[in-house]
């Protein structure tokens, strides 16, 4: 309890106090003096000047970097404003081709061929197979669907690998999305101008091109697309214009081009197949290297089932069964024809076409590929291995309808050299029946007789010439027919010269032999030059009774969708050139070249055949050209460079070929009687001959009891008056200029 005033006492929680204070003062009445407590140690100066420089750094950058990253978001998105105002409707983008192209139909209306770009027809990715759409995803872009139009991570990956490979981070692989590859198709909107690139190929290959400025534009175009269309659109696009090698443009072309269907029915194996060539169009193209493409196509499968596209079964299904090829482009049928039919109408409705144009041919598939196997036989059993010799195959109708063409041993790409139609090549002794067809036509008979003997002219201007026989022997008299049967020179000399070279020359043009006919005495011997296809349709004209023939693969040309023909076909049979019986007679006697003359290796079992054999100077050109009532067929080997043949001659390889080609064309066909005329037997004059040896009676032909028409007399002198007439007549001829 308190007390009041001064001599009070304290109350004990006082007293505690003070004695509490009293022990802390040392037992005085006043505390000692305080020590300061200890002062934390101030940070260092420099240290606070390092953090505030850092973090003024960091504000100047962060600053820095979200102004200019907005201003470029603003200009990114003013550009992808501007290219998505540019972007057209997704129809108008489907099929951009510069140029048009050219389906080419055989005779049974069966594609056999394309040129140009091919487009099959616009298709959607809501009606495309799903394997094939499936297909495409899985290689191209797996995140197509979570993605805007770019995809950092496969651009980083892509810069990663290329960094890898030793590459600028930009070449090589560039982590596209199939977006971006759709823009690089439309090549980010830049229209083909003529004047700028020298070709749509120059201008697709810039438009492919990569590089910083590239990718700069094309990221902002791609998501102008992500913008502008659905997901579904930016793939009808890429369906649709994407290029897929051998012309195809879109993948409806392609699928009717390697499999002759359409994009909608594809199998697993086939869409991939036609998945794995967007990576090398070229490289991986069936029609180039099927096994690599089958290679190609189990790589994509994987990915398929990798990705749950495919179940474990249908992708060892695809694997068991790997995509073929159609028939039309497994046997690549018709190349070197195509080539040549495309050139016998004008460039703008082929090669330059703006519209797509269907063609209606000759070409008879059947046939073509007999002609291929038959000489790819010929060679792979007759021939060394490793040759380098050439050879060409034209089988035509009598009315120049050309029905099958090889123009080398191997299939060629478009525009390869043709040597059926291009290479021009001396003939031989292939130009002689032309000899005899102007002997006939003046009424001779292939009774008539030729002397074959020793001869000389003197050529003014080039001195003597002596032509010789190829075994170097002399007959005597023999018959026109035994002088063919034999190809024997001298005697075809002798009947050029009395029925005059001019005569001569005007059968084989009128035949169709269009370059320049040698003007000397050689040019009985074969010694211009021809194409297969013109020697070819000569012969014609002697199996169809005289007239000439024009070789023609076109039928009918129209653009696609229309009923109306643009053109016709280009040839058939023209103006007569020599009578029915002397073409009927000379048939004849080329009949006998095959039964028991030069030609024998070309007889054909039970099937009436003629033709004529031909090698050239130093056997630098072999020949076989002949004919059955049904087609006519010509065979040439050489090599490109004129080496000389090393034991071939037109009676060995080409006679062969030629047997094989029409064992194969004429399987199942009913045998046709040739149209000739047997001859009238003729007894030997009387005057002796060179080989002092007596002419064989029995080496003549009987009459043919069943003909009635009797060849006329001939209206110009036989050869065979004695040797001081035939000096005479031959001084005669030369004078007069013939």
């Amino acid at each position: 309890m308190a007390t009041s005033g001064k001599g009070g006492k304290s109350l004990v929680a006082d007293r505690r106090y003070i004695a509490q204070k009293a022990a802390t003062t040392g037992g005085r009445g006043t505390p000692p003096p305080r020590k300061p407590a200890p002062r934390k140690a101030a940070p260092e100066r420099s240290g606070n000047l390092l953090t505030r420089f850092i973090l003024g750094i960091w504000r100047i950058i962060w600053g820095t970097f979200w102004r200019v990253g907005a201003v470029c978001g603003m200009v990114l998105a003013g550009i992808v404003f501007y290219f998505y105002q540019q972007l057209p409707p997704v129809n108008a983008l489907l099929d951009d081709r510069a140029k048009g192209s050219v389906t080419l139909l055989d005779r049974n209306d069966t594609v056999f061929a394309w040129r140009g770009e091919t487009f099959g027809g616009q298709i959607t990715a809501d009606t495309v197979s799903p394997h094939l759409l499936h297909a495409v995803i899985a290689t191209e872009d797996k995140r197509f669907y979570q993605h805007f139009g770019v995809s950092p991570r496969g651009i980083a990956s892509a810069i990663s690998i290329n960094l890898a490979a030793g590459r600028g981070p930009l070449e090589g692989n560039g982590g596209s999305t199939i977006t971006q590859q759709v823009a690089k198709l439309l090549c980010l909107g830049v229209p083909y101008d003529p004047k700028q690139w020298k070709s749509e190929a120059d201008y697709e290959a810039d438009c492919r091109g990569g590089g910083v400025k590239r990718k700069l534009k094309e990221i902002p175009y791609a998501l102008a697309m992500e913008s502008k269309y659905s997901k579904s659109e930016i793939l009808t696009i890429y369906f649709n214009r994407v290029y897929l090698g051998a012309g195809a443009r879109g993948f409806e072309a392609a699928a009717q081009r390697y499999f002759g269907t359409s994009a909608n029915d594809l199998t697993p194996a086939q869409a991939a197949m036609l998945a794995g060539l967007l990576k090398a169009p070229s490289k991986y193209a069936p029609t180039n290297n099927l096994k690599r493409a089958q290679d190609r196509a189990n790589v994509i499968i994987d990915l398929m089932l990798e990705q749950d596209y495919l179940t474990t079964e249908e992708a060892a299904e695809a694997h068991a069964h790997p995509a073929q090829l159609s028939d039309a482009a497994q046997t690549k049928s018709g190349g070197f024809f195509a080539d040549w039919v495309m050139e016998s109408a004008p460039d703008f409705l082929t090669s330059t076409t703006t519209e797509d144009v269907i063609m209606r041919t000759t070409l008879d598939q059947k046939l073509q590929k007999d002609a291929e196997d038959a000489l790819a036989w010929v060679f792979d059993n007759k021939v060394a291995k490793g040759s380098k010799a050439q050879a060409a195959i034209v089988v035509m109708s009598a009315d120049g309808a050309v029905r099958a063409m090889v123009g080398g041993r191997k299939t060629e790409n478009a525009g390869a050299f043709n040597r059926a139609t291009q290479a021009l090549r001396q003939t031989g002794s292939s130009f002689k029946p032309f000899v005899y067809a102007a002997a006939l036509d003046l009424g001779w008979s292939p009774s008539d007789y030729v002397e074959d003997a020793p001869l000389t002219l003197n050529i003014p201007g080039s001195g003597a010439w002596t032509p010789d026989n190829y075994d170097k022997k002399f007959k005597g008299l023999i018959t026109l027919t035994q002088a063919l049967e034999e190809s024997r020179n001298i005697p075809a000399v002798r009947v050029s010269e009395v029925v005059g070279r001019e005569a001569v020359a005007r059968v084989a043009k009128g035949f169709g032999i269009l370059n320049d006919i040698a003007p000397g005495p050689a040019l009985a011997l074969g010694a211009s030059e021809s194409t297969l296809i013109e020697m070819t349709g000569a012969y014609a004209g002697i199996l169809n009774g005289g007239s000439s023939v024009t070789p023609y693969g076109l039928v009918e040309l129209k653009l696609k969708g229309e009923a109306d023909s643009l053109m016709g076909a280009g040839g058939g049979i023209g103006e007569r050139v020599i009578s029915e019986n002397a073409a009927k007679l000379l048939t004849f006697m080329m009949s006998k070249v095959v039964e028991s003359g030069t030609g024998t290796k070309a007889r054909l079992e039970g099937r009436p055949a003629a033709g004529k054999t031909g090698t050239t100077s130093a056997a630098r050109d072999a020949w076989f050209i002949g004919f059955t009532a049904d087609y006519v067929t010509g065979v040439w080997i050489g090599y490109d460079d004129n080496t000389p043949l090393k034991g071939v001659t037109g009676g060995g390889l080409p006679a062969e070929i030629w047997h094989e080609v029409m064992t194969r064309v004429e399987d199942g066909v009913p045998v046709t009687e040739l149209p000739l005329i047997v001859p009238e037997y003729r007894k030997p004059p009387n005057a002796g001959n060179a080989s002092n040896q007596p002419v064989d009676p029995n080496a003549e032909f009987p009459q043919d009891p069943a003909m009635q028409q009797q060849p006329a007399e001939p209206s110009v002198p036989l050869m065979n008056p004695s040797d001081d007439q035939v000096e005479a007549l031959l001084k005669d001829i030369l004078k007069s200029g013939n």
